[in-house]
């Protein structure tokens, strides 16, 4: 497997799980029919960014990702993601699904993606904190997250970054948790529906995101358990140790992406 072959498979793995489908560019932006976040919405999301703010949390992600093949029909991707974090600088994430399985290391200094079912990996050398180290992760390996500002520096400002509206449109049990149902709508034609736990923790159980302007509104789901803010892993969780027959694929020119458009 080649290392353009390996990138490729990685990104679509952690696409999947972690980051967004493209961003849809509307033409002429679309008007929500109440605008300005409401108070409940936004005390909510607030809420929700302090428990996301933990210095160290963990959680388990099923999602699903709907997107449109070649041929126009709609196709459903599984996965599911294991999230340890540990503010400011450590992250792991493992996913497993229809597009095989692919772990993330972060320790401060590096970051390492590796493929189990095909024992490679690579690694960059990373930022001191994980909001930067995901930013060089998207450029030198092309792997980008939905859920990234789950983990910036502020996720209630992240998640509402572009947002023109917003409300609860209700309350709903998830796993047996009662939530409100927020709605919230971007400039870009994007919408974010979140059900957040309805008390002081305000954990976040299930996620909606969809382009409305985009071919056949694909979408990105995501339903979240096991949130844990006493986690207390060890520096070992975070440091990639390769096994002794993995093949190290070596990033060239090639591998990393022109951000000049390739001019």
């Amino acid at each position: 497997m080649t290392a353009h072959h390996l990138l490729q498979v990685a990104a679509l793995g952690v696409c999947v799980a972690f980051a967004a489908l493209p961003t849809a560019r509307a033409a002429v932006p679309v008007q929500p029919v109440i605008p300005g976040i409401s108070e409940e919405a936004g005390s909510a999301i607030a809420q929700m960014g302090k428990t996301l703010s933990a210095k160290e949390l963990s959680m388990t992600a099923r999602t699903i990702r709907v997107y449109l093949d070649e041929a126009g029909q709609p196709l459903h991707i599984f996965q599911t993601m294991k999230v340890v974090v540990r503010r400011p600088n450590r992250l792991t994430v493992q996913l497993s699904g229809d597009d095989g399985s692919h772990d993330l290391f972060y320790d401060g200094k590096s970051a390492s993606i590796f493929s189990p079912d095909a024992n490679e990996y690579a690694t960059i050398a990373a930022p001191a904190d994980i909001p930067s180290a995901l930013d060089e992760v998207q450029d030198k390996l092309n792997i980008d997250f939905p859920l990234n500002a789950f983990f910036s520096n502020a996720p209630d400002k992240s998640l509402l970054n572009d947002v023109v509206a917003g409300w609860q449109v209700g309350t709903a049990s998830v796993d047996g948790v009662e939530c409100r149902h927020l709605i919230f709508f971007q400039r870009a034609g994007v919408e974010l529906e979140l059900w957040v736990e309805k008390s002081s923790e305000a954990r976040p159980h299930r996620m909606i995101v969809t382009y409305r302007l985009l071919p056949g509104q694909p979408n990105f789901i995501a339903e979240f358990t096991g949130w844990n803010t006493q986690v207390h892993s060890p520096d070992s969780e975070f440091a990639f140790q390769p096994p002794a027959d993995a093949k190290k694929i070596e990033l060239g020119p090639t591998a990393v992406p022109d951000k000049e458009g390739g001019k």
